[in-house]
């Protein structure tokens, strides 16, 4: 099967692309390459825009997946228009052409942040999305574009995914666990806004094993999927990377508790991707952190600019990178 990914030298990306060649597939990708190449030998490579491509472009893939566009709240609220290009109009003119095209699956990376605020529920895809922030505004709308397309001909699936977080070749340290990790190993302090607020996370094996299996199911699937590992307050977490990096480091961690209230608090369940997908999470809040230190030396330098998707995001509105 041949596959072009949208965004692959990503964050997500730089993790699946692999996993995907080595079951056999047939993999493009088409990025910016803001944050550099650290894609496997063999990747075919389209260095651009996904506006600059056209149907022709497209002919001869079975899949396309959608991970571009901006990818957190920081880079959609520093840009707005050009957030809603990015997730909203790009994949939805993607997903437009690629089934002109004669693709038969669009895959997606929707986001949880969608739900917005909620009181204690545990949310599943039936649930009202209620963001009213752009980041998950854009996403929402990205993804009722590619779901509109859904024929008998044409399979869509979006994984709306929680926090990925964990180590990737193409790093980033502005995810909140790999963020806690950062503070600890660099300040040995934690500084937690608001305990209280929920967060669903995703470990990036288990954001490749999602999208593995939305690539895999039948072609009679279609359909919205929660995707996480598990649910944690963000003072939960803090509390397993404490724990975790002063047990394993033999270092003392501290934690900091602020108390700023936070509009954004969900969390959700992942039974419909359990039972339509097959996907079964296998990594919790301790192991990402494990995965975390067991790759420190890829990532030591937090200065790298590359490691943070805002600082970036403003080098290229500035004009600083080309």
């Amino acid at each position: 099967m041949k596959i072009l990914i949208a965004g692959g030298a990503g964050y997500i990306g730089s993790a699946l692309v692999p996993k995907l060649m080595e079951r056999g597939y047939e993999v493009d990708v088409i990025d910016l390459f803001w944050f550099g190449d650290h894609l496997p030998e063999g990747t075919g490579i389209i260095e651009g825009d996904v506006f600059e491509l056209g149907e022709k472009d497209l002919e001869g893939y079975e899949q396309v997946i959608y991970l571009a566009g901006l990818s957190n709240d920081p880079m959609a609220e520093y840009s707005p228009s050009q957030n809603f290009i990015s997730n909203a109009a790009a994949p939805a003119y993607l997903a437009y052409i690629a089934k002109n095209a004669g693709v038969r699956r669009f895959v997606f990376a929707g986001s949880c942040s969608v739900y917005g605020y909620t009181v204690n529920e545990l949310y599943d895809e039936t649930s009202p999305a209620n963001c009213g922030y752009p980041y998950g505004i854009s996403k929402l709308q990205g993804e009722n574009s590619i779901m509109q397309l859904v024929d008998d001909s044409y399979s869509a699936i979006s994984l709306r995914q929680g926090t990925v977080c964990g180590y990737s070749p193409r790093m980033r340290l502005d995810l909140v666990i790999n963020t806690m990790f950062k503070t600890a190993m660099a300040k040995g302090e934690i500084v937690v806004n608001n305990p209280a607020i929920w967060r669903p996370i995703l470990s990036i094996q288990d954001a490749v094993d999602a999208y593995t299996r939305a690539i895999e199911v039948d072609y009679d699937i279609s359909g919205v999927f929660n995707v996480a590992s598990g649910n944690y307050t963000v003072g939960e977490l803090a509390d397993v990377v404490m724990d975790v990096v002063s047990e394993k480091l033999e270092t003392q961690i501290k934690v900091k508790i602020k108390h700023i209230k936070d509009f954004r608090n969900y969390k959700v369940t992942v039974e419909k991707a359990r039972n339509i997908l097959s996907f079964k999470p296998k990594r919790s809040a301790e192991q990402i952190v494990m995965n975390l230190i067991d790759n420190f030396e890829s990532f030591k330098d937090f200065d790298n600019p590359n490691y943070y998707n805002i600082e970036v995001f403003k080098l290229l509105a500035g004009g600083g990178r080309k």
